[in-house]
């Protein structure tokens, strides 16, 4: 156990090191360039002089974030931190957003939980290693079968040419027969080993290659809800966007968020919530077919993309589940009580009036924003916000 945590702690220090490193040169490069460089080179660099400079504040931007937070220097904080002051990656940027509403502030830990949900491609050095460590292994048995095969059959083949002179130089055929005999039979025990290997080698690697396949199986879908992930979602959004083009069809996109949700889980508990979280879900679940997807964004908020309508389109069937999520009297089934009216507000975009998949969904999210602004229960259209 206390390799195991050594050789980690070495890792991420290798890593955190490079982190330095590279801040370092950072802090120091473009003055360095402006005072070596010719006037000639100097005008010409002027535009990567600023993108350093750009770069640089941002990296200044990232550790007083870290500071301000008091997180670890490591490659997922700075990530994660990067994520969110750039909006590289929506779904983190509203979890850090919302976190920092409630609690004023994150830790470690919750960001190691956030990188779970909205990075979940994120591998660590550990598990890198690991992963390597076993294909390396696989490979090594593999290449020694192979090499031990050859050997044996070379050295088989040799040993019947020498023996096959002895029959030709007119030798004793008896002993000589006798010993081919015993070399074949050799050969045979001895490619027999090497299929047995060869087969617990294969089914080794088909377990490994099962166990993969469940991983990524279950890494694409929320075990809470059953519905896709964010990961699932974002390759289905790439494909439908690729089919849009080519058949000139409409792509729409919603993000459907559950009203006060905290106050659910504040006022019920958390199983509550969740039984809250899986039935919108499945509300939600009863629109989803081969041209509408639904999956889990993350938190209390989902999404849907619609293909073959139009965003107006999009948003009358996302406001058909919204009115019929809030006609339904809930029950607390902890202790009886009815529960208070739950809703959920949306907001809508046309995926295809945007110049990237990020712009639209940015657009969608801002429709939402403001339909909970404006009173929730809602669903606002993206374009008519313009």
């Amino acid at each position: 156990m206390t390799g195991a945590t050594s050789s980690s702690a070495q890792t991420q220090q290798g890593l955190t090191d490079r982190l330095a490193r590279w801040a370092r040169g950072l802090s120091g490069k473009a003055e360095e360039e402006e005072e070596d460089a010719p006037d000639a080179r100097r005008r010409a660099g002027t535009a990567s002089s600023r993108e350093i400079g750009r770069r640089r504040r941002l990296y200044e931007e990232i550790g007083d974030f870290l500071f301000a937070h008091d997180l670890d220097l490591t490659p997922l904080n700075f990530g994660v931190a990067h994520d969110y002051l750039t909006g590289a990656n929506i779904g983190v940027e509203k979890a850090v957003r919302a976190v920092l509403m409630e609690r004023g502030r994150i830790t470690n830990g919750w960001i190691e939980g956030v990188a779970a949900e909205h990075r979940p491609d994120e591998v660590t050095p550990e598990a890198l290693a690991t992963m390597l460590d076993k294909v390396e292994e696989n490979l090594e048995q593999f290449t020694g079968l192979m090499d031990e095969s050859r050997t044996s059959a070379r050295n088989y083949g040799a040993a019947l040419q020498e023996q096959a002179r002895g029959l030709e130089s007119g030798g004793d055929s008896e002993p000589i027969l006798a010993r081919l005999v015993g070399l074949t039979r050799s050969m045979v025990e001895k490619t027999r080993q090497v299929e047995s290997q060869l087969r617990d080698n294969q089914r080794q690697t088909l377990a490994l290659k099962s166990s993969l396949e469940s991983a990524r199986r279950a890494a694409e879908h929320d075990h809470l809800t059953g519905l896709p992930n964010r990961r699932a979602f974002e390759t289905v959004l790439r494909d439908e966007i690729k089919v849009a083009q080519e058949s000139g069809e409409q792509l729409s996109v919603a993000f459907c968020d559950i009203d006060h949700f905290k106050r659910i889980n504040d006022s019920h508990g958390h199983d509550t919530g969740d039984r809250v979280l899986k039935f919108v879900a499945g509300l939600l679940a009863k629109a989803s077919d081969d041209r509408c997807h639904v999956a889990r964004h993350g938190g209390e908020e989902f999404v849907m993309l619609f293909r073959g309508k139009t965003a107006a389109e999009a948003c009358e069937a996302v406001d058909a589940v919204r009115e019929d999520l809030a006609t339904r009297s809930l029950v607390n089934r902890t202790n009886g009580e009815r529960m208070e009216r739950v809703s959920f507000s949306a907001g809508v975009a046309n995926v295809l009036a945007h110049e990237d998949p990020r712009a639209a969904l940015k657009a969608a999210d801002r429709a939402l924003y403001l339909a909970k602004e404006h009173g929730r229960n809602r669903v606002y259209l993206a374009s008519d916000l313009d």
